[in-house]
């Protein structure tokens, strides 16, 4: 990846390419069109050999007509907006952009959703991800414990800060927006990545990191693109397995995890460096719920939905058999678990039995 200067330069140079191509079909009486991957499950491709979502080739033409002037009009304030905050070296977030638009006339968002499309639309044109074009989440990216220096630096005066994420007592190490300037110092064995707050803090409160030598990584649900990066680039750097804890259920299984592992359709464009193809599932399976004897709460009709969805339409469970295997077999069961039900044998079984059980047994992990 180029350094942070060569991607603004980039990013300015196609802004300018894009608005220079409108600029003169129009000034040939032409009607001129912006070109977007389509970005859904439906034009994605998964090789498990390169790991991750892969988009494909169908694209959407936004073309200047009486109907859509106001969304092409929108589109080339948003690419303006971005030049602007890449020149300056600035950022804005999602919210703060809906509202930079309703100085923009006739041109201005209604509601954020719509404001949000825009901006994905042309992050996926111009195939960067949107810190790179100067727009951040509201959201954090996720809280870390552990066996980590997270090496960063001062925004003053330049200089290097290590963090240590073994220091922050009951509390927890925030991932930033922006991981890409981060580095790292470890001796840790392995990443362990945790669908619940309240899960990564039992592990947090009893030491969890200290007895098993690894890093916690909480995702507080489906994990921000900041939350995934962070785990990839320190996976990457240093070479560490990652496993992943979830709830035992289809949102935990096709939208926390999947997403953790493949990327989404939606972000199908930025997927290959915001995914993290080494991860390995090892939380809650239907057949934990039977061997723990786990209490259970039934699938909602939006969970018998999700799960016929994930196995007719999903490139990574169609690919996968075992987790076919696994959702049919919660589809039959009829009912779903929670993470925190593994208290029923003790509020620190998870410590003592589960997770190291699991650790071992490779044969209980979901690929």
């Amino acid at each position: 990846m180029a350094t942070k200067t060569g991607k603004q330069n980039i990013v300015i140079k196609k802004i300018e390419e894009l608005a220079k191509d409108v600029w003169n079909t129009i000034s040939r009486l032409k009607q001129p069109e912006l070109e977007m991957p389509i970005r859904a499950l439906s034009n994605v491709k998964y090789d498990e050999k390169e790991g991750y979502f892969k988009i494909q080739d169908r694209v959407k033409l936004r073309t200047l007509t009486a109907s859509t002037i106001k969304t092409f009009a929108q589109s080339l304030r948003m690419m303006g907006l971005s030049k602007s905050l890449i020149e300056a070296e600035d950022i804005a977030t999602k919210r703060e952009a809906y509202y930079v638009s309703k100085n923009w006339g006739d041109a201005r968002f209604k509601e954020q959703p719509e404001s949000d499309t825009v901006m994905d639309d042309i992050e996926a044109m111009m195939r960067v991800n949107r810190e790179q074009i100067g727009f951040i989440p509201e959201e954090k990216g996720g809280d870390v414990a552990g066996k980590l220096i997270v090496i960063d630096k001062d925004q003053d005066t330049g200089k290097e800060i290590k963090i240590d994420c073994t220091k922050f007592g009951s509390g927890a190490y925030s991932v930033p927006s922006s991981v890409e300037e981060l580095r790292f110092e470890t001796n840790a064995k392995f990443i362990l990545a945790i669908e619940t707050a309240g899960m990564f803090q039992r592990l947090v409160k009893h030491n969890y990191w200290k007895k098993s030598d690894c890093i916690l990584i909480s995702m507080g649900g489906v994990p921000t693109r900041a939350c995934r990066r962070f785990i990839r680039k320190l996976a990457d750097d240093k070479k560490l397995p990652v496993y992943v804890f979830t709830d035992g259920d289809p949102y935990g299984f096709g939208s926390i995890y999947r997403t953790l592992k493949v990327g989404s359709g939606n972000a199908a464009h930025i997927n290959k460096f915001f995914c993290v193809p080494q991860a390995q599932f090892i939380g809650i399976t239907p057949q934990d719920i039977v061997d723990y004897k786990l209490p259970t709460h039934p699938l909602k009709d939006v969970d018998i939905k999700k799960i016929k969805d994930l196995i007719k339409n999903d490139p990574f469970i169609i690919h996968h058999k075992p987790w076919q295997k696994a959702l049919k077999q919660m589809a039959t069961m009829k009912v779903r678990a929670e993470q925190q039900a593994l208290a029923k044998h003790g509020l620190n079984f998870v410590i003592s039995d589960y997770l190291p059980k699991k650790l071992k047994d490779q044969k209980t992990w979901l690929p």
